[in-house]
């Protein structure tokens, strides 16, 4: 068995015709951050937490999300042979710069899938001792006010292609984080309404159709970031050993950790990090 293979998972699928509430909820339910689509049984793409992240953050459309079907958000799934080596599959991720790619085999079609968790996975079984965090660590990290208004936070996201941002309180301590999958869940809650309550001004409430997270009238210009993020995030010391970070990464479910310097938050690294590193191993 080919060490492929060996750390590929079973794809979960939705059909092209599900709506992106559905899409949404699945991804939510199983914990996972991108589904195969289908069209009768036959997969013709993928869609990922980044893909909706994206869509959701410059959709100004009125659609609500059970009118938008999933074939308009998806995107080519890049697919590899089950024979391909594993550190062949990371250059393959770096270049094209995604995050998983389809195994497949000569007889039967698309048969597993392959994401940079799995790819972390094979970090800390082959890996151990190689790299501590700060070998490859982002020395740096962007940040926002935590009562900034969502929209101007999405919007920072999208201006610098980031799929994570911290939030600081008013002492310009970091107090929590926003990720995609965070406005998924205000997505949720707040996208399939006809209509939202724009309480920003207190002598005022108005009600607007919904027009997504950017415009003027939609919701997230009338919820602040610290109302949707995450009030805790993983970090790990920059002096750590690289398998530490990927197990918590693994086990937290999420794609990047915090990296603590003399006790404060300095840097992040992320899953992206950890290819880089099995690609910089393979190349000297």
């Amino acid at each position: 068995m080919s060490d492929l293979i060996s750390i590929m998972q079973k794809p979960i699928t939705i059909e092209k015709d599900s709506s992106l509430s559905h899409v949404i909820s699945e991804l939510l339910k199983n914990k996972i951050s991108r589904l195969i689509v289908t069209d009768n049984g036959a997969s013709v793409g993928i869609i990922t937490e980044k893909d909706i992240g994206l869509f959701l953050l410059e959709d100004d459309s009125e659609k609500n999300l059970d009118q938008i079907p999933a074939s308009q958000v998806m995107k080519t799934l890049t697919s590899v042979n089950e024979s391909m080596d594993v550190n062949t599959c990371v250059e393959i991720m770096l270049e094209k710069e995604i995050g998983s790619l389809g195994v497949s085999s000569n007889t039967d079609g698309l048969i597993g899938i392959i994401t940079k968790t799995d790819i972390a996975q094979y970090y800390v079984k082959n890996y151990p001792k190689k790299h501590t965090v700060g070998d490859v660590m982002t020395i740096s990290y962007i940040s926002m006010d935590y009562d900034t208004s969502l929209r101007h936070v999405v919007s920072e996201m999208i201006d610098k292609k980031i799929s994570r941002i911290f939030l600081n309180n008013k002492n310009n301590e970091p107090q929590g984080i926003m990720t995609f999958r965070d406005l998924f869940h205000v997505a949720l809650e707040q996208g399939n309404t006809d209509a939202v309550l724009d309480s920003s001004d207190p002598a005022i409430s108005v009600v607007f159709t919904r027009k997504g997270f950017l415009s003027d009238s939609g919701f997230g210009n009338t919820i602040q970031a610290k109302d949707v993020m995450t009030e805790t995030f993983e970090s790990v010391d920059f002096d750590e050993d690289l398998t530490v970070a990927c197990e918590e990464m693994i086990q937290n479910r999420i794609n990047g950790v915090g990296v603590r310097i003399n006790g404060k938050l300095g840097g992040v690294v992320s899953k992206t990090d950890i290819l880089k590193a099995i690609y910089i191993d393979n190349r000297s």
